[in-house]
């Protein structure tokens, strides 16, 4: 019965050290790329933007990983799904 008690204390340690469960003081995040002064257009006529955001085999990236807007997401898809329509892609 002790040896289980103890493994229970060590991991209980274990998750106090990790810094998940801590406060974070700051928190980093990065601006949306496609708004702003000097941002490119979203169209699907840009394909060298398009391109950016779609990985080798033609998938679209999420917005967690390119952290664009929600909004310029929607936007973002929905130019590429054009271009592939129209074969540009």
């Amino acid at each position: 019965m002790k040896r289980n008690s103890n493994k229970k204390k060590s991991y209980q340690n274990n998750f106090a050290k990790l810094s998940i469960f801590q406060n974070q003081k700051f928190k980093f995040k990065k601006k949306c790329p496609l708004t702003g002064k000097n941002a490119p257009i979203v169209d699907y006529k840009n394909i060298k933007l398009l391109r950016r955001y779609v990985t080798e085999n033609g998938k679209i990236l999420p917005s967690r990983i390119t952290s664009v807007s929600q909004k310029k997401q929607r936007e973002l898809s929905l130019s590429i799904k054009r271009a592939r329509n129209l074969a540009l892609i």
